[in-house]
């Protein structure tokens, strides 16, 4: 089977000329099925620019990442678009639309599957929101939820549509000491009983031990990896 995440001799700069300022040098990694993989570092290291050339967000430069058996060196605008569909994205701030309810926010994720009738979205939706901790909230607004609840949306949303895939940046930045435990070990546990590998951003020593490894950054390079 091929790892979920292949890297090599990944490479990227912002700017050109004279103001190119190099922000990865000659990245390699891999992040196996069902692995739990913690991105480490300094502000400025690297980390989420990583993220998001794994996530296909931004178009590669140098070298080889291949994400879901996609090679991203050379793909298209149209190729990185099909694999995002592939992919959960949960962020520090859980992005959530304040007019719609959570079960609403969820079933979004669903919108991709065209031929899924609405009524079958949010049954899904509730049920991955019950999934989460959430019974009894599915039809409250994200302003009537607290803010470890609003990331437990966010983790339902990222998660209902079964990705093969999770790319998490900073999801507990902004939770006290308690939710963001409770987010963390809530994340790992869905994405492992269902064998979904995640590979996270985090300053949050706090979550560590949810890891099964840990990768640390430092000036654009992976400076060590460790077991958690």
């Amino acid at each position: 089977m091929t790892d979920p995440i292949g890297i090599s001799r990944l490479t990227y700069a912002y700017g050109e000329g004279e103001l190119r300022r190099p922000v990865l040098r000659d990245i390699d990694l891999t992040v196996h099925a069902g692995e739990v993989v913690l991105l480490t570092g300094p502000s400025g290291s690297g980390k989420t620019t990583l993220l998001t050339l794994i996530g296909a967000l931004r178009a590669m430069q140098e070298g080889s990442c291949r994400v879901l058996g996609r090679e991203l060196m050379g793909a298209s605008e149209r190729d990185r678009v099909r694999l995002r569909r592939s992919i959960g994205f949960i962020f520090q701030n859980h992005n959530l639309l304040g007019f719609l309810t959570a079960r609403q926010n969820v079933a979004m994720a669903l919108e991709i599957e065209a031929a899924l009738p609405e009524r079958e979205r949010l049954e899904r939706a509730g049920e991955m929101l019950r999934a989460v901790g959430l019974a009894g909230h599915e039809d409250k607004p994200p302003a009537k939820l607290s803010g470890g609840q609003r990331q437990r949306v966010a983790i339902a949303r990222a998660l209902v549509a079964g990705p093969g895939l999770v790319l998490a940046d900073e999801p507990t930045a902004a939770l006290d000491k308690v939710s963001g435990a409770e987010v963390a070990h809530l994340l790992r546990d869905m994405a492992k009983s269902r064998g979904t590998p995640i590979l996270m951003v985090t300053h949050d020593p706090r979550i560590l031990d949810i890891a099964d490894r840990v990768v640390a950054m430092e000036d654009g390079r992976i400076v060590e990896a460790q077991a958690a």
